[in-house]
């Protein structure tokens, strides 16, 4: 039987390549691993057109680690950081924050707008003691996509560091670091890149990492100690997620065949297209208007109707073969469906049916 296919910001459909590449088993300090690690983090740096200023530092977990570890490793213990917050995520990133015990204020600019770039000028220049400035390129907790090039130059402006959490950008959205000024870009295997979750990486410049030794507040999430490890040995400072490895391996291979960024892009914005053209046939409405909204995942308003249960339509929905995500808005109910993934245009076409089946089966008319 097929795998469900996950309308989802990540863990997402992957390919057989992808799954058969997780099927040999590796030594954690084997030299083929070794040169496996090392051809994978100069792979992702390429994405982006890093020059020689940045390192690729893989670290065990989700993406949320790699965030953590970035800001624990990066922000200085008497910096502070100012946190462009549209969504969930970039809430967790002044959460985590004021966990670890640094200074964090927060511009919270709601759940239907972009991050403005006059707003940051502005709270730059009120506070000087602000050194980094964090900000999630595409924010999946609603697919809105914020302006990076306009917020990296005020940041840059300003004298301060960006520190960007582009989890579901990395690979589908452009970027290019070699002209982008931005200190840390924080990602994960399990995104664009259409690879399995469990590693995620943070590419960055080599003389903020030399600057941070002794920094870190934890001992597994510091960026500065993975990274001189690695660089001394080619190893993994703790047990590698070796099987992960290898499958994102196979996924940038597979990445590069398929045209790399703007290609992925263009199936990303036709699965996109496709998606929003069919759920507006059957009266639902998208939540954000199309100049903001980001090919990645969209967000949906819930059919207001007294037989609306998003437990009842996920459990229809998944008996069918395709499973959505949960809204993740605090006042507007809603639902989220993924545009990416080892998808196309037949996936989209299945999901707008079994949405449609299972809308039917509520007795919600669409």
């Amino acid at each position: 039987m097929r795998d469900p296919i996950l309308l989802t910001p990540g863990p997402l459909t992957t390919t057989l390549a992808t799954k058969s590449a997780m099927l040999h088993d590796w030594g954690s300090w084997d030299e083929d691993f070794n040169r496996l690690t090392a051809k994978v983090r100069a792979k992702l740096l390429a994405i982006v057109d890093a020059d020689e200023r940045y390192v690729c530092v893989p670290l065990q977990g989700s993406g949320t680690f790699a965030v953590e570890a970035a800001i624990g490793t990066l922000l200085p213990k008497q910096g502070k950081l100012l946190c462009l917050a549209n969504g969930a995520y970039g809430k967790r990133i002044a959460q985590l924050t004021e966990v670890m015990g640094r200074r964090v204020t927060v511009i919270d600019f709601g759940e239907s707008a972009p991050v403005d770039p006059a707003a940051v000028a502005q709270a730059l220049a009120r506070d000087p003691e602000i050194t980094h400035v964090a900000l999630v390129y595409c924010e999946t907790g609603t697919g809105i996509l914020n302006p990076l090039d306009a917020i990296a130059a005020v940041v840059a402006a300003a004298g301060k560091k960006l520190i960007l959490d582009a989890m579901s950008a990395f690979g589908g959205l452009p970027l290019a670091l070699a002209t982008l000024p931005v200190e840390a870009v924080i990602a994960s295997s399990n995104k664009c890149l259409e690879g399995v979750p469990g590693m995620a990486f943070i590419l960055v410049q080599k003389d903020a990492l030399e600057n941070a030794e002794g920094r870190a507040h934890s001992l597994s999430l510091d960026l500065h100690a993975q990274w001189k490890y690695m660089e001394r040995t080619g190893q993994w400072r703790f047990t590698p997620p070796t099987h992960i490895v290898a499958a994102l391996d196979s996924a940038l291979d597979q990445y590069e065949q398929e045209g790399g960024q703007p290609a992925r892009l263009a199936r990303y914005r036709d699965n996109c297209q496709a998606l929003i053209a069919g759920l507006e046939q059957l009266g639902l409405r998208p939540y954000l208007p199309a100049e903001l909204q980001a090919p990645i995942i969209v967000t949906v308003h819930a059919p207001q109707h007294p037989n609306w249960n998003f437990q009842e339509f996920y459990r229809l929905t998944k008996a069918h073969g395709v499973i959505i995500y949960p809204g993740k808005l605090t006042v507007v109910e809603t639902f989220r469906v993924g545009c990416i993934g080892a998808i196309g245009q037949a996936e989209m076409a299945m999901a707008i049916d079994t949405i449609a089946r299972a809308l039917r089966a509520m007795d919600i008319p669409c």
